[in-house]
């Protein structure tokens, strides 16, 4: 996995670099807000680690260039000692975690590890763009085109087709479909995959009472074939 480390501090990106390359972590690093948001915005990471406090441009606007420009991609905060406000700030703009300084390194791995869990962009075979049919799909923007017509989805309805892309070939019941995109924590019921397949295919399939990619196995879920 591809981790974007942004921080100014010299000995902070030595050290982590290392670790994170320990870990079997592709890390990239940038010294400033300016590189740093090139970066997120042209390459694909499965996590960004971003410093408040950078020259050039500071990790609040980062952040919120970033989120205003679809990006997705799971962003942990770094702040500094007792900078309430940062943290603050920071999760209104579309972090989802931070972590003061100075930290250990060990919670700094348990926050990475929780993250990248709980993203819907992570995955071994994960990719930026797809084709099927009239449908063109950007993963990294979150676009979805039938016809090259913009298509509206729900956050959910394109978590879940992600998913069973990035899956395709394999056959997922209604159970595992629920763990791997609404997540144990929630509380839908095998009836909301139904719904949501309905859904999705009523927006992409030609003909959604026959669908030819988001296709049933009956007596076992679901499965996306191209």
């Amino acid at each position: 996995m591809k981790i974007l480390l942004v921080e100014d501090e010299a000995g902070l990106i030595l050290t982590l670099t290392d670790r994170l390359h320990s870990e079997g972590f592709d890390v990239k690093t940038a010294a400033d807000g300016e590189a740093g948001l090139s970066l997120a915005l042209s390459e694909n990471f499965d996590l960004i680690i971003l410093d408040v406090m950078l020259p050039r441009k500071n990790g609040l606007d980062v952040c919120r260039d970033l989120r205003q420009k679809a990006i997705a991609t799971p962003i942990l905060m770094l702040t500094a000692k007792g900078e309430t406000i940062d943290k603050v700030i920071g999760l209104k703009l579309g972090a989802d975690d931070y972590l003061t300084k100075p930290f250990e390194v060990i919670e700094l791995f348990a926050r990475i590890e929780a993250l990248l869990r709980r993203s819907p962009n992570t995955s071994q075979s994960s990719i930026d763009t797809f084709r099927f049919g009239d449908v063109s799909i950007d993963f990294r923007r979150a676009v979805v085109k039938k016809e090259n017509v913009p298509i509206e989805l729900s956050a959910l309805e394109f978590k879940l087709l992600q998913y069973l892309i990035e899956h395709r070939g394999s056959v997922h019941s209604r159970n595992k479909l629920l763990d791997e995109v609404w997540g144990y924590d929630a509380m839908p019921t095998t009836r909301t995959v139904d719904v949501h397949i309905a859904w999705l295919r009523q927006k992409l399939e030609d003909n959604p009472k026959h669908p030819q990619f988001i296709q049933t196995v009956h007596g076992f879920g679901y499965k996306f074939t191209a």
